[in-house]
């Protein structure tokens, strides 16, 4: 019996913590793919264009906030893991994670369209690059419903 309650809590503790760090990890893994995409095009574009590369390295690294608000929210969710709140830790940890994780990846292929798109019309570059803007909203808005849902976690 002992060892089945040594396992629970190691279980409880595991979770705990894979819930706290889970924003960041996602975040980050989102990040890599959305920022490789969105640098592929700028490469490219690079290639066909004379001048203006500053622009497409700035948009290529757009998806690279939700690194950021994977470490907030990492910083907001940490404390010590009881039974009482490893299972909300890890719920809404993953889950903030998987949003930042979705909208990093989908932002940096909006960015690569944009960039895809501004090459051949550079004066287009703020109406090519709302998209990305748009679905950086929803890291924000899963950024913010996170700290304020871990904000009721019991410490």
């Amino acid at each position: 019996m002992d060892a089945s309650i040594a396992m629970n809590d190691t279980l409880t503790q595991l979770l705990g913590m894979a819930g706290i760090y889970a924003p960041l990890a996602l975040g980050a893994l989102g990040s890599i793919v959305g920022c490789a995409r969105a640098g592929q095009a700028a490469c490219g574009a690079m290639l066909e264009t004379e001048s203006g590369h500053g622009r497409f390295v700035g948009v290529a690294a757009m998806p690279a906030s939700q690194t950021i608000y994977g470490i907030v929210i990492m910083l907001a969710l940490n404390r010590d893991v009881t039974a009482s709140n490893a299972g909300l830790l890890f719920a809404l940890g993953v889950l903030a994670g998987l949003i930042q994780l979705a909208s990093a990846t989908y932002q940096g292929s909006c960015a690569a369209a944009a960039i895809d798109a501004t090459k051949n019309k550079p004066e287009i570059l703020g109406l090519a690059v709302a998209p990305a803007a748009i679905v950086e909203g929803f890291a924000v808005f899963g950024f913010a419903f996170a700290l304020l849902l871990g904000a009721g976690i019991p410490k």
